[in-house]
């Protein structure tokens, strides 16, 4: 498909994570009922965590505790709980979507430098690529602790198309959720996003980027 007429402008792609290139619900689930098991609190529906995740550990942490009604107080137990559980199965009970190694194969061969931007840590973003066979794609890879601000504030892209060695205006954001979307609009990069992913709870269509795509070599 032809991107609205811009893609022969385009020098870089910034590739989202979680629900763009791999489905990691079931890590979610796994670590994070782990934490709730061991607070003794009810466990959460992967409905609910579908929902919830795309803001970075530490919201989806709060939101789940609010969720089940526990204390607020038990954030600091339950973030570092879920840490480490987040960190024993990263990557084991999750997936690569169906076009995501032909779409960033053909990107790479259109010469486009890729950067991989997620609201996740670094650390974990890094370790699921690895264990994913994606690293190799990627330049840059940053995480949710890598700037002062996450995704959807425009921060972040900013400093990964100055990474790059780009122009807003010449780097694609590809994501899966309002997140990328407004981060890409106030940063002023073109956004595509996918079908499939988290956008909690909403219908992708009503967002507003430049292009929805079923699969990314579809672009």
């Amino acid at each position: 498909m032809s991107l609205l007429g811009f893609t022969h402008d385009l020098r870089a792609a910034i590739v989202d994570l979680d629900g763009t290139m791999v489905d990691t619900l079931g890590d979610f689930d796994v670590a994070l009922n782990r934490t709730l098991q061991g607070l003794a609190l009810a466990e959460v529906s992967r409905a609910f965590i579908e929902r919830t995740v795309g803001k970075g550990g530490e919201h989806l942490v709060r939101q789940t505790l609010a969720h089940v009604g526990a204390d607020a107080a038990l954030f600091d137990a339950a973030w570092t709980a879920y840490q480490q559980h987040y960190a024993e199965v990263n990557g084991q009970h999750s997936q690569v979507f169906e076009g995501v190694v032909e779409g960033l194969e053909s990107w790479r061969a259109r010469g486009w430098r890729l950067a991989c931007l997620t609201n996740k840590p670094q650390a974990p973003a890094l370790a699921l690529l690895q264990a994913k066979g994606l690293a190799g794609f990627f330049e840059q890879c940053f995480g949710g602790d890598s700037f002062e601000r996450k995704k959807p504030d425009p921060l972040p892209l900013l400093r990964t198309c100055e990474a790059l060695g780009v122009a807003p205006a010449q780097a694609l954001m590809v994501g899966d959720s309002r997140n990328d979307a407004e981060a890409a609009r106030a940063a002023g990069c073109p956004v595509v996003l996918v079908s499939y992913g988290y956008n909690h709870g909403e219908p992708i269509q009503s967002v507003g980027a430049d292009a929805v795509i079923e699969r990314l070599d579809a672009l």
